[in-house]
């Protein structure tokens, strides 16, 4: 029986969408619920799932753009795929004895090696593993979700052509060649770049946007996290980040400049009075927003697990339209790949995005004396036609007091730093 697979449709608006890679070749036997190819939209990059099991015949090539829909392939299901052998069977091999494989299976065989010294300083375990490369992108991201090399390892379940492709376009490019030249590339643009460029022109075009700055001492929230960074993540199981504390910080704030939590639709000013908070996360497709609900009546501990899912999710290309849908403001940090300053742009049809940056230990003049303190530039762009910069200066400075004194402004004198982290 030969079964069709349609192009699923990423949002009512989409009507075309983009073969990103398949991930399985013509004529391959795939099973079930396995994942043949990625569908790229202007929005977010789908899966593509056999619905049954068999041999699968590509229809629609890598790279093209087609309609949501089409036929993607199809699955002669007549044709049995090869059972998986059942594990702790095999009598277990020799020292150094590799065992028989298929001609498209790969075999690696892990030696015993002492953990490198610049290895991800996590506390697990990277033994088994040979010494592997690690961007300085890769390794910041691993060492804030706490992750080590093992775990990236043991997360590719699957070695498929996409991921060997990926490797050789890799050394190729690392390569050097040979003469100097004067060599050009050229590739098609994706279907998110493309949108990302059409919202981008538009922001500047449609609204009256100005920014305005400012710098917060960092002291108390790194105190917080040094103080308290094993209780809190023994009892809850993430990481205290950073982004909590602005989270926490911007919804109450909006609570101050609701102005600032609205949106211009047609001759009417609609402002929302709860705080769906989008999170920038910059991935290999381009920069997506997923959207944290109800922010405003989140916990520190809630608001980190929902950032590091909704990031994770961003980052392995599994987003969903409504992760990313709505939104009423906006934070990004520049500040993990080093810029110091920059001028954010508006998510439209938002009012307004705050800018976070990297932390540099700056002189600060305190009471008539001099001290090196950790500081922070801050960002605020916003809609003139809908904050007045009156607002807007107040509204970050607000943000500013809350990141100083994050205890004494939420809880007041008798509040604590356990109170607010909620250990």
């Amino acid at each position: 029986m030969i079964i069709e697979i349609s192009i699923p449709s990423p949002g009512e608006s989409i009507s075309e969408v983009e073969i990103a890679a398949w991930l399985v070749n013509d004529g391959d036997l795939v099973e079930k619920d396995q994942e043949v190819a990625e569908v790229e939209s202007e929005k977010a990059t789908l899966p593509l799932i056999a619905s049954e099991s068999g041999r699968i015949s590509i229809k629609i090539p890598e790279k093209k753009t087609t309609a949501v829909g089409s036929v993607a392939c199809t699955i002669d299901t007549s044709v049995k795929t090869t059972p998986k052998p059942s594990s702790g069977k095999e009598a277990p091999k020799e020292d150094g004895e590799v065992p028989e494989a298929g001609p498209a299976a790969i075999v690696i065989k892990q030696e015993p090696e002492p953990a490198p010294e610049d290895d991800i300083k996590t506390g697990k375990s990277a033994q088994g593993l040979k010494k592997v490369r690690i961007s300085p992108v890769a390794r910041r991201m691993m060492n804030e979700y706490n992750l080590s090399v093992e775990d990236i390892i043991n997360g590719l379940q699957r070695i498929t052509s996409h991921e060997v492709n990926a490797v050789i376009r890799g050394t190729v490019a690392a390569s050097p060649s040979p003469e100097a030249g004067r060599s050009t590339g050229r590739q098609k643009m994706s279907q998110l770049r493309k949108k990302l460029s059409q919202r981008l022109v538009a922001v500047k075009n449609e609204t009256a946007m100005l920014t305005t700055f400012n710098e917060v001492d960092m002291s108390e929230v790194i105190r917080l996290r040094r103080e308290y960074q094993k209780e809190f993540t023994e009892k809850h199981g993430v990481k205290l980040g950073f982004m909590s504390f602005f989270t926490k910080a911007v919804t109450l704030s909006l609570r101050l400049f609701p102005n600032l939590n609205s949106m211009i639709d047609g001759d009417e000013i609609v402002t929302h009075h709860y705080c769906d908070i989008g999170i920038a996360v910059q991935t290999d497709k381009g920069l997506m927003v997923p959207v944290i609900r109800n922010a405003e009546s989140l916990s520190m501990e809630q608001l980190e697990k929902q950032i590091l899912e909704l990031a994770n999710k961003a980052r392995s290309n599994r987003i969903s339209m409504d992760d990313m849908s709505g939104g009423t403001f906006t934070i990004t940090n520049g500040g993990l790949y080093g810029s110091m300053l920059s001028t954010p742009l508006i998510n439209p049809p938002q009012a307004a995005i705050l800018g976070m940056h990297n932390i540099v230990d700056r002189p600060v003049a305190l009471q008539g004396r001099v001290e090196i303190r950790p500081v922070m530039y801050l960002a605020l762009s916003y809609d003139h036609r809908l904050v007045d910069g009156k607002d807007s200066v107040i509204f970050l400075k607000q943000v500013k007091e809350f990141i100083e004194s994050p205890v004494e402004l939420l809880f007041g004198s008798r509040g604590s730093d356990r109170t607010l982290l909620g250990i």
